[in-house]
C-alpha cells in the first residue's frame, strides 16, 4: 500500500526509484498506465487527471521495458512493430540498431523474419530484452518506464543493454526501478522508497552524503 506519495516529475527527466523488495516502487509506477486506480488524490500529467484519458490514449504515451520481456510466437519484425501502424522497413531496422539488435538479428536463419519462438525462447535473455527496447525506440513513447530491466542479465549482455538504455532515455521523461544501483547512478532525482513511503530524494552524492538509507542500500551492494 502507498501512502502520502507527493511526486513531481519534470518533463524530459531521468528519475529512479529504489528500495527494497516489497517497498512500492513497482506498485508506484503500475498506477500511470493505471494498471491500478488511486483510492485517493490524483495523478496528472500536463495537468490531466489520467483517469480523464481513454485508456489506449495514456497508454500509447508510454513505453515499458520490465524485467520479464513480453514477447510472441512470431517473426523478430512483428515483435518489434507490434501494437504500431505505418513503420517502415527502415523505422524498424533504425530502431534495432539503436537497441544494439540489428547485428544478432541479421546472424538469425531468416533475419528480420525470424520466428524466435514462444516468448522469445529462440533467444538469448540479453537479446530478448534488445527486441523490446527496440520496440519502445520504435514507439517513441512520451514517458519511458524501465522496471528493473537489466536485473536478469549476465554482465555483457547488461552492458549492450544498459547501452541501449541509456540512447533511449535521451530527451524523454524516464522512470527507472533499479535493482544494481551502479546503473542509476546518472539519474536526475532518486527516491528512495520503504513500505510504501518515499523516505528520501535527491541525487546520488546528496544521498551518498546524508548517511541515510540509501547509503546503507549502496554498502549491502558493495559486498
Amino acid at each position: 500500500m502507498l501512502e502520502d506519495i507527493n511526486l513531481a516529475i519534470p518533463k524530459g527527466r531521468i528519475i529512479a526509484l529504489v528500495g527494497a523488495s516489497g517497498a512500492g516502487k513497482s506498485t508506484l509506477v503500475d498506477l500511470l498506465p493505471r494498471f491500478y486506480d488511486v483510492d485517493k488524490g490524483g495523478i496528472y500529467i500536463d495537468g490531466v487527471n489520467i483517469a480523464e484519458f481513454r485508456l489506449r490514449d495514456l497508454r500509447s504515451l508510454m513505453g515499458i521495458v520490465s524485467q520479464e520481456a513480453i514477447l510472441f510466437n512470431d517473426t523478430i519484425y512483428n515483435n518489434i512493430v507490434f501494437g504500431l501502424e505505418g513503420a517502415t522497413r527502415e523505422d524498424v531496422e533504425r530502431a534495432a540498431r539503436i537497441a544494439h539488435a540489428h547485428d544478432f538479428i541479421m546472424a538469425t536463419e531468416n533475419g528480420y523474419q525470424t520466428n524466435i519462438g514462444d516468448r522469445g525462447s529462440k533467444l538469448s535473455g540479453g537479446q530478448r530484452q534488445r527486441l523490446t527496447i527496440a520496440r519502445a525506440v520504435l514507439k517513441n513513447p512520451s514517458i519511458l518506464i524501465l522496471d528493473e530491466a537489466t536485473s536478469a542479465l549476465d554482465s555483457e549482455s547488461e552492458k549492450l543493454v544498459q547501452d541501449a538504455l541509456y540512447h533511449l532515455m535521451q530527451n524523454r521523461t524516464s522512470i527507472v526501478i533499479a535493482h544494481r544501483l551502479s546503473t542509476i547512478q546518472h539519474a536526475d532525482e532518486i527516491i528512495v522508497m520503504r513500505k510504501g513511503h518515499i523516505v528520501e530524494r535527491g541525487t546520488h552524492a546528496e544521498l551518498l552524503s546524508h548517511g541515510g538509507e540509501y547509503q546503507k542500500l549502496v554498502e549491502l551492494q558493495a559486498f
